[in-house]
């Protein structure tokens, strides 16, 4: 899956299994195909949102079921965007809301430099090492 740099870009996160299946180790240069899928995988939704619709009212996870793979994907990195705990809460209850208006996705806010905190402190993907 690729995931926003936070610079208009996307990167891709290579685990040791992938590394060790492509027999590549940190610094090797690859090369690599990259092909889109027809269809949005569905995203891991995190624990907190998943609680949060789980007791929201049945209007709310009507459009949370109606709405797209990607529309999905757009309110989980909204919320995991942030490594704040006061405003990842804060977004949660606020996907609710909006939902709860209607709302199919965040807006306001650019899915470029959604990226996630743990590798970026700023919203940009950190440079090589």
């Amino acid at each position: 899956m690729l995931e926003p740099d936070g610079l208009k870009g996307h990167w891709m996160r290579v685990d040791q299994v992938l590394r060790q299946a492509a027999d590549v180790d940190d610094g090797d240069s690859v090369s690599v195909a990259i092909e889109a899928t027809r269809d949005w995988p569905e995203p891991a939704v995190p624990a907190d949102l998943a609680a949060a619709l789980t007791l929201a009212p049945q209007r709310i996870r009507d459009t949370w079921n109606d709405i797209t793979p990607m529309a999905r994907w757009e309110w989980v990195r909204w919320v995991n965007a942030t490594a704040s705990p006061t405003t990842r809460q804060r977004r949660v209850e606020v996907s609710i809301s909006k939902m709860d208006n209607g709302k199919r996705r965040p807006c306001c806010f650019d899915l470029s430099s959604c990226t996630d905190p743990a590798l970026s402190k700023n919203g940009k993907l950190r440079g090589p090492a």
